[in-house]
């Protein structure tokens, strides 16, 4: 098991690693619509800006782990609203391109620091 560090400068005082590899495959943790940096959420209420910030962030631990966004298999998206899902999935299309991971869509209670968006991700890495 190898724990992935992306540099997020943020202090997050949450017991987890941004993500795992684990015989294979990367596990990242949810990722939420802030800045890992400052920790400040996005202050806009648009969910496509808060779905950007949270996919922005999932690229950061993807390129931390050497991984391309092709190589995610699955995601699980977290929202406080299914009237988000539209929005979401077109900034999550814009994202992936051409490439089509399974995914689920959860509509939840309200998400910590009032994000509207959460994404967790799974990925299966190169053979080394």
């Amino acid at each position: 098991m190898r724990i992935i560090d992306p540099g997020f400068k943020g202090h997050n005082p949450g017991h987890y690693s941004a993500a795992v590899v684990s015989r294979g495959m990367l596990y990242v943790s949810g990722q939420l619509s802030i800045d890992p940096d400052t920790r400040e959420p996005v202050a806009s209420r648009d969910v496509r800006e808060h779905a950007r910030q949270a996919l922005s962030n999932l690229d950061r631990v993807l390129k931390a782990a050497g991984a391309r966004r092709d190589q995610v298999v699955f995601c699980r998206v977290y929202t406080p609203s299914n009237e988000y899902w539209g929005p979401i999935n077109e900034v999550y299309a814009e994202f992936f391109g051409e490439h089509k991971p399974g995914r689920v869509v959860v509509s939840t209670t309200p998400l910590h620091f009032n994000c509207l968006v959460e994404i967790e991700a799974v990925a299966e890495l190169d053979e080394e």
